[in-house]
């Protein structure tokens, strides 16, 4: 018997970090993701910033963890974000005037870091980018 609880589709990934203001304006201002929602702690600090990723309403949770002490684990592994394959060249444009490098590619993924450090993928898979669109040349080792 199929399991009742099938996912429908990406609901939403949460980062921790320590400047949620600083990092939430990355995302908005680098990557054009929309503010949707902020959350206050009971002190009227900033706690959360949710960012939408389009889509069937997706989004972003930039959450802070200010008393994590230097060192300690926060962030997460990697958030990949959907973009177009024809608009691969005009992505790798717009990050390079942000000042953002790409640390890595792949034939469908540009890869970024935010400003603590996140990795963020770029990606349009499984759709291929067209060939001059900045993809790697597919036949190079």
């Amino acid at each position: 018997m199929p399991s009742r609880m099938t996912p429908s589709g990406f609901h939403h990934v949460a980062v921790q970090v320590r400047d949620v203001e600083r990092v939430a304006a990355f995302y908005a201002r680098v990557l054009g993701l929309t503010e949707l929602r902020r959350f206050l702690r009971e002190d009227g600090a900033l706690r959360s910033v949710w960012l939408s990723v389009g889509g069937a309403g997706g989004f972003l949770a930039v959450e802070s963890l200010p008393e994590a002490p230097v060192g300690a684990e926060v962030g997460f592994s990697m958030v990949a974000l959907r973009i177009d394959a024809a608009a691969r060249g005009l992505v790798l444009e717009e990050l390079a005037r942000a000042g953002v490098p790409v640390v890595k590619q792949t034939a469908w993924t540009l890869y970024v870091k935010d400003p603590e450090g996140n990795l963020v993928g770029l990606s349009h898979h499984p759709d291929d980018a067209e060939v001059g669109a900045g993809a790697p040349d597919a036949t190079a080792g």
